[in-house]
């Protein structure tokens, strides 16, 4: 009877979603009362308070969107952007690719899916506009390129924690940033190929059947040239660059632990760890704070240099990184407190144990399952990190009960959550990119759907034939 009760709590749940009730209030409300039916509310009450301190995310995130800022601060995005586009000016008939491709790659260093389509939209949409694109196409290769997944190739992707700490819980080794990045990128870019090819010729076909004059008059392109400073570009990449310099399986640099984590701390972690009584909890518990502010460090190194690059920009550069900091609170970290909520609403009324003993008779369906429900969860509430934050623990263990390593599902859990997001009509990024169009969201949506569907089928096929181990 609670599973019942708790499966209409979350029928319920949707349809306030897709009617557009607030997503946040909607997931908080549903967690407390998952909870309430599963006789364990103050699970839930535990998960937001912990969630609201965990260092986990916030620390990275609010570093991130804090560096995300600065470069818009100091127009270094906008240098990088421009190197990547300048190839396509001479190129117009790989334009609409062309668009994919440059947020994909700019989405690797700037892993907030809005800030890189604000980075690149002043410079793409007037481009895209000149070459008579019309404004949903050049809406939806916006879109399709920020939010297909670049971020997934970056260390200090949100996404990757959560694969980290699940994986840690279970008993198994933690993977690196690099480790998963590595183990992440062949399946990227098959899901990139794919449905960038597929939404190429889909949009051939559609701006060929609608013409090309019915759009509504745009600015042209800038008659300007914008001069490129390389060493402005490169700022963007020093984080992601560092990261790689300082972690597995490089390690050129060696960072002592006693850096990012002070002795107070530590003690404060081996009483944590003699509550607990478990011997290896210091030792988690020390890690995943050193590996979060790793991260951070990274991106504070990135600002400073990025403020460093501009007399004018430099002093308000501190004023812009925190600014991202508290969007980062505000719009995503929130997010992914009430998801994980909801996620700990539904271990409650034991839904969990039913997706456990479905795989166990039908192990084959652990991978196709688990990508449909989250892609499903991103969709439904627009959020990429929400979506894993809040599934990947419930078929984490599954993955081990059929021999398939916990990491590998959450690749696929992680992709299957960004397509989700890609074509949420509710998503931050798919309203950005239509208020700077002009487009339809639900229109930009329907034009991203296909493709993605399409690539995360291609990458649930190749996972399931590569077997379990």
């Amino acid at each position: 009877m609670t599973l019942v009760l708790g499966i209409a709590v979350i029928g319920v749940a949707v349809v306030a979603v897709v009617r557009r009730v607030e997503v946040r209030l909607v997931l908080l409300v549903a967690a407390v009362l998952l909870g309430c039916l599963g006789g364990h509310p103050e699970a839930v009450v535990q998960k937001f308070f912990s969630g609201l301190t965990s260092a986990e995310f916030v620390v990275p995130l609010c570093s991130a969107m804090g560096f995300a800022y600065v470069l818009r601060h100091t127009e270094c995005d906008q240098h990088l952007v421009h190197l990547l586009v300048e190839p396509l000016r001479r190129a117009k008939p790989l334009l609409v690719p062309g668009a994919v491709l440059v947020g994909f790659l700019v989405n690797i260093p700037i892993i907030s899916q809005t800030s890189t389509a604000v980075a690149i939209g002043s410079v793409l949409i007037p481009l895209l506009v000149a070459a008579r694109v019309r404004p949903e196409t050049a809406g939806a290769a916006l879109l399709l390129g920020a939010s297909i997944g670049g971020e997934l190739l970056n260390q200090g992707a949100p996404e990757f924690r959560t694969i980290a700490a699940e994986t840690s819980k279970l008993g198994l080794p933690a993977p690196t940033g690099s480790q998963l990045v590595q183990s992440m990128l062949p399946l990227d870019l098959l899901h990139l190929a794919l449905a960038t090819g597929l939404f190429w010729f889909l949009s051939l076909r559609a701006d060929a059947r609608a013409g090309t004059d019915d759009g509504p008059a745009q600015p042209q392109e800038p008659s300007e040239a914008f001069r490129v400073n390389p060493f402005k570009a490169a700022v963007p990449l020093l984080p992601l660059v560092l990261l790689f310099v300082v972690s597995e399986p490089f390690r050129l640099v060696q960072v002592p632990h006693e850096w990012l984590v002070g002795e107070n701390e530590a003690v404060s972690f081996l009483a944590q760890a003699a509550r607990d009584a478990k011997q290896t909890a210091f030792a988690r518990a020390a890690e995943e704070a050193f590996n979060s502010r790793l991260i951070g460090a990274a991106m504070l190194v990135g600002a400073v240099v990025a403020a460093l690059t501009g007399r004018r920009q430099a002093l308000g550069a501190a004023g812009a990184f925190f600014e991202g900091a508290g969007y980062a609170v505000t719009h995503i970290v929130s997010l992914i407190i009430v998801a994980g909520c909801f996620g700990e609403g539904v271990k409650q009324i034991g839904l969990t144990a039913v997706v456990e003993a479905f795989v166990r008779t039908a192990p084959a369906l652990l991978v196709p399952l688990s990508a449909a429900l989250t892609l499903g969860f991103g969709f439904i509430s627009g959020s990429g990190i929400a979506a894993t934050q809040s599934l990947f623990s419930i078929f984490s263990r599954s993955a081990q009960t059929v021999g398939m390593p916990p990491e590998t599902l959450g690749l696929v859990v992680a992709l299957a959550a960004a397509a989700g997001r890609t074509m949420s009509p509710v998503a931050a990024v798919v309203l950005m990119c239509a208020s700077l169009t002009g487009a339809s969201p639900v229109a930009l949506a329907r034009r991203v759907a296909p493709p993605l569907l399409v690539g995360l089928v291609a990458v649930v096929v190749v996972v399931m034939l590569r077997g379990v181990r």
